[in-house]
């Protein structure tokens, strides 16, 4: 992150007799999860302006009754998201369809290929909270990922909120111009993001050959693969296959 990152960002230091929760916000409205009493789980929407959500601020049955389907729906999304982000390993034949370019009903899909950053910047920003409040628009996710893309415009989110949706990732909510991730969508987009931060970057850099002796022998990663790398060459030169 840095100053011009979109959003808004907390940082709470936890102590004892204090517990961490979880804090989403969007415009004059929130959800917060934290764990009640020390006990359990507790997961609420606070709306502190209907309009956010078109919702007249008349004190009405019908306005009741709509603010309650939406915190019921919000907090609902929220405990689905981190459960789905638990159990987010595809199989085979997904992970293909998703990277490589395929066929949506007649409509070509060009793949999501792993690695590459305008991809991963695009499915990183889908792992954002915010969206499980109101959706995503054009504008909303793509301020995200310029943060990260700097030149990141229009047309290019145009483009890949098309493929984010024939790839099965996003759908459009009825009668708006809002999308909302699907459960393999969302699960998808923690996959790649856990895989490629937490996975495929340490590992490389662990396997820099220039890094120094001193800090490989610290890392059972880069030890085991400078051994093997050792034992293959020497295999090589008892083959007698060297240049």
């Amino acid at each position: 992150m840095t100053r011009s990152t979109p959003g808004r960002f907390h940082t709470k230091v936890i102590t004892r007799g204090v517990e961490p929760s979880i804090q989403v916000h969007y415009r004059a409205s929130k959800v917060k999860q934290y764990f009640k009493e020390g006990r359990a789980l507790r997961t609420e929407t606070t709306v502190n302006d209907t309009r956010d959500f078109g919702i007249g601020r008349r004190v009405t049955s019908e306005n009741w009754d709509a603010l309650l389907q939406i915190g019921h729906q919000i907090n609902q999304r929220l405990l689905t998201a981190q459960l789905e982000a638990c159990q987010c390993a595809p199989d085979a034949t997904t992970l293909e369809r998703v990277v490589l370019p395929s066929t949506h009903d007649g409509l070509p899909a060009p793949g999501l290929r792993f690695g590459e950053p305008r991809t991963m910047a695009l499915l990183a920003c889908l792992c954002s909270y915010q969206h499980l409040l109101a959706g995503l628009t054009n504008r909303s996710l793509r301020e995200l990922i310029a943060g990260l893309i700097p030149g990141y415009g229009p047309r290019q989110m145009t483009y890949d909120l098309r493929r984010l949706r024939r790839k099965g990732f996003i759908q459009r909510i009825p009668r708006t111009h809002r999308y909302e991730l699907t459960s393999e969508g969302y699960r998808l987009a923690v996959f790649f993001t856990k895989t490629y931060t937490r996975i495929v970057n340490p590992s490389l850099a662990e396997l820099d050959p220039t890094l120094p002796n001193e800090i490989a022998t610290r890392s059972p990663l880069a030890s085991s693969w400078r051994a093997y790398e050792h034992q293959l060459d020497a295999l090589i030169a008892d083959a007698a296959l060297t240049a």
